[in-house]
């Protein structure tokens, strides 16, 4: 059984031609409840709402009134982080349903936030890349707060680097920061280990096998560290098909992905992030199927 968090109003904003649409939440969820054979596997929670004591964990309060205002003078952020209406809700649901998530696998459940927007880009004071709140850093320092939780590792396979959750998470103490990703793309960082934060740049490209020899690496020196939980960013834009990379992995590697996270004995918990492909409901029920197989 997966715990999926979502809300029907994480659809309510858009930008005509951006990539980080309404679809993506509307389309799986719509395509995964038609899925006869996930009838009795998945159980659908309402996200809930984050606290302003929950975003401090991450943010300055200097930046959570900016995304509440909508950037500087309402404007936006960049090009790709407009200032939606009501943007500060949205971003504070989708860091709730990743704190829920969290709570679900310290309770031996498999859980998943399904919910926009993304979060790994938001750094402690900017919001970039479709990012606001950095809901997988909120949650991982949450985590820490809880009873027999100390040491947290972070897992993100989203193709684009986690720039926000290595500025967040680097030097924090009891935290280990992973991050496969393309190198060069969108956002020119993670080309090399910092203190706490080990990246994986891979080429454009690179042969499926040697992705997942890399994942195998990356989540080896996880199990080598002995984390009591594991929190994964896990976004799906390393897919053939999507727009906004080149790189050349099938459906059938996101299945591996989340088998071998299973498979590892080490509580995790699932945040999506990035995947804008026509195809992202049919990738995601794919890394469904390996978190939480059909006996």
């Amino acid at each position: 059984m997966v715990i999926l968090f979502s809300h029907p109003d994480c659809v309510k904003y858009s930008q005509p031609g951006h990539p980080e649409r309404p679809y993506r939440i509307e389309a799986t969820v719509s395509y995964l409840k038609a899925q006869k054979q996930w009838n009795d596997r998945l159980d659908w929670q309402e996200s809930r709402n984050a606290k302003d004591e929950d975003l401090r964990l991450a943010h300055s309060d200097t930046h959570i009134q900016s995304v509440i205002e909508g950037g500087q003078g309402g404007v936006g952020f960049d090009a790709d982080t407009p200032a939606y209406p009501n943007i500060d809700t949205h971003a504070r649901r989708s860091v709730g349903s990743a704190i829920q998530a969290m709570e679900c696998a310290l309770q031996g459940k498999t859980a998943m936030s399904l919910i926009r927007p993304p979060g790994h880009h938001a750094t402690p004071n900017r919001a970039m890349g479709f990012c606001y709140f950095n809901s997988i850093a909120i949650a991982t320092l949450k985590a820490q707060s809880q009873p027999n939780i100390q040491k947290v590792a972070v897992l993100d396979f989203d193709v684009h680097h986690g720039n926000g959750t290595q500025d967040i998470l680097i030097g924090k103490p009891d935290v280990m920061f992973y991050s496969l990703h393309q190198s060069p793309c969108y956002p020119g960082t993670g080309l090399k280990d910092e203190k706490n934060c080990h990246n994986f740049p891979l080429p454009p490209q690179t042969d499926p096998e040697d992705y997942r020899k890399t994942f195998t690496q990356a989540l080896s020196e996880i199990q080598e560290w002995k984390p009591d939980l594991l929190a994964v960013s896990a976004g799906f834009d390393a897919f053939k098909e999507d727009p906004l990379s080149d790189q050349a992995l099938e459906m059938s590697d996101f299945e591996w992905f989340g088998s071998q996270i299973r498979e590892s004995g080490i509580p995790a918990f699932h945040v999506l992030e990035g995947g804008y492909s026509d195809r992202l409901p049919e990738v995601i029920e794919s890394y469904l199927e390996g978190i939480d197989p059909k006996d």
